[in-house]
């Protein structure tokens, strides 16, 4: 039984990691070709499009493992039932429990093969394409809005109560981590506008804060009530509008390029760290974190989708070649990734209008592949 369990595991792995690399090659080509329309702006060459499509690849591989797993278990299942081969495996004892068991295995390996892709390997890698490409074709990263990007940020006092709240405005991101065009608007604990300052650029010191370079800091004095009279204010905050310019300020904030990284890779593409960070960020800010509480649910659960996608594939090896050829059934396996790639997506954008719990957002579409699987190996092997 051993020798059928390294033999299943050797088909199996073989044909996965096949279906992998080519499908990760067709995704790689279509890379090309689109910045095959960038060639020639600024010094962006053909080597530039090759390496920025090269460092994708990690990311490819992760979406596709689920896909691949499916398409390459289906594949060697089908192959050994065409040449009786599972005929035999069940004669020898191989039970439907064993192969799940079988199958399982290398299941457990290509999940951890999908971590390591989606948590180590693949958001480093496309956050340096991103900067790479940006770098050679000579423009800024991600605008949200015609204005740039809005960042809200709490100042707290000794007490860790917030004292102040501040809404930082910046135009570009470069790919070095420089921060152009800011704008920050400071209110203090009445949401009452008391200062506005610019700055022309911005670059990030480690544990020391933002310096920031060319500052205009527009003071503004408190808004007297009717009847007050400017004698009256306590002293210090008599004076008007006050104009502060200085050519470096460091200026002390809990935002790091780490949040201002969001804007050169997706959500779903970064690493469960990453959004496990930013998603304290945005709470403690009070902001809506639906978006990247969907995203983290769906980097925990979707290398696990490798199992379900393999369950998927296990009635197929109980199906006679007459009832279909090999290639039908692998057509029939592209036909079933590509409706639950659709169904993913699909029910990621409903969770996110219809505010639906994160973890059943990204749980129930695998959850209803599962039940779909275990339904069609029973019916199967009942026949």
């Amino acid at each position: 039984m051993r020798t059928l369990r390294r033999y299943l595991w050797r088909e199996i792995a073989s044909a996965t990691l096949f279906v992998l690399l080519s499908l990760v090659g067709i995704f790689a080509l279509f890379d090309l070709i689109n910045q095959l329309g960038d060639l020639g702006r600024a010094n962006y060459q053909f080597g530039h499009a090759l390496a920025f499509v090269a460092l994708l690849i990690p990311a490819h591989a992760y979406e596709l493992m689920p896909i691949a797993a499916l398409i390459g278990t289906i594949y060697a299942l089908s192959k050994l039932a065409a040449n009786s081969e599972f005929t035999i495996m069940r004669v020898s004892g191989m039970t439907t429990r064993r192969l799940a068991d079988a199958v399982l295995w290398v299941g457990l390996g290509l999940v951890a093969l999908a971590y390591l892709f989606g948590e180590v390997i693949a958001p480093p890698a496309e956050d340096l394409a991103q900067r790479f490409r940006s770098r050679a074709i000579g423009v800024a990263i991600g605008q949200e809005f015609r204005s740039g990007v809005w960042v809200r940020d709490l100042v707290r006092g000794r007490d860790g109560q917030p004292d102040r709240t501040r809404f930082v405005n910046v135009a570009a991101v470069n790919p070095d981590g420089t921060v152009y065009n800011w704008r920050i608007f400071e209110f203090d604990p009445e949401l009452r506008l008391r200062s506005l300052s610019t700055a022309a650029s911005g670059t990030y010191e480690s544990g020391h804060g933002w310096l920031l370079a060319d500052v205009v800091d527009t003071q503004l004095p408190p808004v007297q009530a009717q009847g007050t009279s400017a004698a009256s204010l306590p002293p210090g905050i008599q004076e008007g509008t006050r104009v502060v310019r200085e050519p470096l300020r460091l200026w002390q904030s809990d935002l790091t390029p780490a949040i201002f990284g969001v804007l050169m890779v997706q959500p779903e593409r970064q690493s469960a760290y990453s959004l496990y960070h930013y998603i304290n960020h945005l709470s403690e800010n009070h902001q809506r974190t639906d978006r990247y509480e969907i995203a983290l649910w769906k980097k925990l659960f979707y290398p696990l989708v490798c199992l379900v996608m393999m369950a998927l594939a296990l009635p197929f090896a109980y199906l006679h070649v007459r009832a279909g050829t090999v290639s039908l059934k692998i057509f029939t396996g592209i036909m079933i990734g590509v409706l639950f790639y659709a169904m993913n997506k699909l029910f990621s954008h409903l969770g996110l209008i219809n505010t639906w719990p994160p973890v059943v957002v990204a749980g129930l579409p695998a959850l209803v592949v599962l039940t779909f699987a275990l339904g069609a190996l029973y019916w199967v092997e009942r026949r």
